[in-house]
Formats: C-alpha cells, structure tokens, sequence
C-alpha cells in the first residue's frame, strides 16, 4: 500500500501555477475537476476502508484577482497584492464549491496566517474549528488571510502554511503538488546529472545543500521552503511528499506503486510525536487534583472528566500544560487542559452535562483529552 492510499487525514498543497492558467489567469477547470474526483475517492475510502478526510491548501486567489483587476503583468505593490487577493479570494472558493459540489461534498474557506498556526490562542481556536468541520465531512480549503497578512504576501509560502495546518489538525499524510516532481540532489533544470530522491527520513545538512530558489515566479517559494515544510511536518509524525502536480489527476496518480515524487518519511506517528511534545514540556502551568475514580479512568486510557478533579492549582489558560496528580501529590499524567484556570474551578467535580449551565456556553466534555495527554 502507498503512503498515499493509506492516509487518514490528508492535507494537499496545491500551487499557484499548476490551479490557474497564467495566460488566460483562469482556474484550470479539468485540472480541478479531476482533484476533485481524487478528493471524493479519498472520502469514500480505499480497498474497502474508511473515508479519509482531507484538507486542501490552495494558493491562486492573487493570480485569480489580478486577471479580474486588469492588474499588469509583473511585480506587484503591496496594495495591489492585497487587492488582488480579495477578489480572487471569491473565485477561489466558488470554484472548489463548484468542483467538489458534483459528489456532494460541502466545502469551507478557511484563512488563516502563520501567525494564527503559532500563536496558541488562534491555534487551539483553528485547530477545533478544522476538527468540527472534519467531523462533519466538510473539506476545508484554506488560504492564507492575505488582505490582512503583509508579511506573508512579501516573504511567506503555502509550503510552510500547508505544514503548519498538518501539524495543526495532527494529519498524517502532507502532499506538496508543485511545478516539480520531487526533491533532487540538484537543480534538474540546470544540472543534467540531478537525480531524484524516492525517500528522505532525515533532513541533513548535506540535503539542506541541494535546495534551490523558487521554482517559478508563481510559486512563492522554492525547495527551501519544501524542506523547511518537511522539517515540521517530519516533527509533528507527518510523512510528506513532493509531487508534480501540473498533470490532470495529479493526486490519484500519486497513490500508484510507481509514482514519480519524493517521500519525507518520519520516526513518529502524529499522535506519539504529539505526546512527546507535551511530555518534553519544561514548564507546566498548573496542576490538576484527582479523586480515585479518575485515577483508575486514567490508567486504562480514558480523558480526565470535570467529576473526577477535586483541585486545581494555578492560573492557566485553555491550551496550556498542566499537571495531573492524585490526592497524595503522586504525578499521574501531562497534558493539554481544555478550560482556562477560572472555568476549571467553577466545573471542577461536576458532571459534563452541567457545564453549559455553570459557564454559559457549551465546551469539551473533558477536562483533558486522552489524545491531549501523557499517562505516566
């Protein structure tokens, strides 16, 4: 089985240059269609399995915009940029409603920033809100929020964006479709005996040293910006590849045995390489008391409810780490809390169906999430 075929969750990269036509600055639309068929393949299932649900990051919306503007050919200024991506932020998305629509898929635009990837507050909100829609088996399409992110016009990338959303929603599978076809030992355009790399489990400095620039004026990014893609999507247990992704049915060709691309395999799953993050914290910021009953729901792999804590100590906020311990101060377990300090104490001891009632609004069920947490 290819790594493809096997994915579970699934975020796709789709470069500028290979969804819009540069001449025409029009969506490929046979190009889209046939994602779009790949897509709802992946969501049926492969081999008699389960959906796999999928995320698409997709870069065009400046392309698109500045056809529709009559924006010039050529570089340009920050505002026209921002312009541009406004208007071609509407086609964007009407075109996968469009394209995805055929097999009753529901589609939602999502933009984000890097900043709102690594910023934990924006984080835990993004993550959750890309979780629901994955519950729901919605595909979420996602661009950088571009009209507001100036930086990320002038120096950012989709490859690192699309990273940082597998990282985000714990995916194990990120696919780069980009204007080549995978990571070679130099530039193959100028260097007639640069060879393909199948597989890469390490990123080396000796792999650093056959990156490249861009690619091409469309791609905002280049090889570089692959590897540092591949760096954090390898961290966070998230195996990717760099495909070639200009041929129509791109990404259903990627899930054949032989298919030309380079695959960025890592150690870890995403969950394990979730839990050692949250085990190699170095500074938690509080802690959380338990009764015996949430002792015993711990040691078999259960979530921590609200009922079972009997203290808290602290003043975290929702997301941060915090410890867990039983009433003789015995370390139990690491993780993410899912209430801030105050919430915590007013839903402390009780039952997970009163808590719309005591804070006023409908949150996790758990205190902590066995996915968000460390058993020692």
């Amino acid at each position: 089985m290819t790594p493809l075929a096997s994915a579970r969750r699934l975020v796709v990269k789709i470069g500028s240059s290979i969804l819009v036509d540069e001449a025409k600055g029009e969506v490929r639309h046979d190009w889209l269609a046939a994602l779009a068929d790949d897509v709802a393949r992946l969501h049926r299932g492969v081999d008699g399995r389960g959906g796999c649900e999928v995320v698409l990051v997709s870069s065009g919306a400046i392309r698109l915009g500045r056809a529709s503007l009559g924006l010039l050919a050529g570089a340009l200024r920050l505002e026209e940029s921002q312009a541009a991506a406004a208007t071609g932020q509407i086609r964007l998305a009407h075109a996968y409603q469009a394209a995805l629509a055929r097999h009753g898929i529901t589609v939602a635009q999502v933009l984000l920033t890097l900043d709102d990837s690594e910023a934990r507050r924006r984080y835990l909100n993004a993550r959750q809100t890309m979780a629901t829609l994955l519950g729901l088996k919605a595909v979420p399409v996602i661009n950088e929020n571009d009209t507001v992110a100036t930086d990320e016009i002038r120096f950012g990338d989709n490859d690192r964006l699309g990273a940082r959303v597998a990282e985000m929603i714990s995916a194990d599978t990120l696919v780069l479709l980009s204007d080549i076809d995978g990571f070679y030992t130099g530039d193959p355009r100028s260097d007639p005996a640069a060879v393909l790399i199948p597989e890469i489990r390490e990123i080396t400095p000796a792999i650093e040293a056959m990156a490249g620039g861009a690619a091409s004026e469309l791609s905002n990014g280049g090889m570089a910006t692959k590897l540092i893609a591949g760096r954090i999507a390898m961290a966070a247990g998230c195996r990717m590849a760099i495909a070639d992704g200009r041929p129509v049915g791109a990404l259903g060709r990627l899930a054949t045995a032989d298919a030309r691309c380079t695959w960025f395999i890592p150690e870890a799953s995403p969950l394990s390489a979730r839990k050692k993050w949250i085990k190699g914290s170095l500074k938690t910021s509080g802690t959380l008391t338990v009764d015996d009953g949430a002792v015993r729901a711990l040691s078999s792999g259960k979530s921590l409810l609200p009922a079972g804590v009997t203290g808290i100590d602290g003043d975290f906020r929702r997301g941060d780490v915090v410890d867990v311990k039983d009433r003789a101060g015995r370390m139990l377990a690491r993780g993410l809390v899912a209430y801030a300090a105050d919430d915590a104490r007013r839903i402390a001891g009780r039952k997970s169906t009163e808590i719309e009632r005591l804070l006023g609004f409908r949150g996790r069920d758990e205190m902590v999430h066995r996915d968000d947490m460390v058993v020692e």
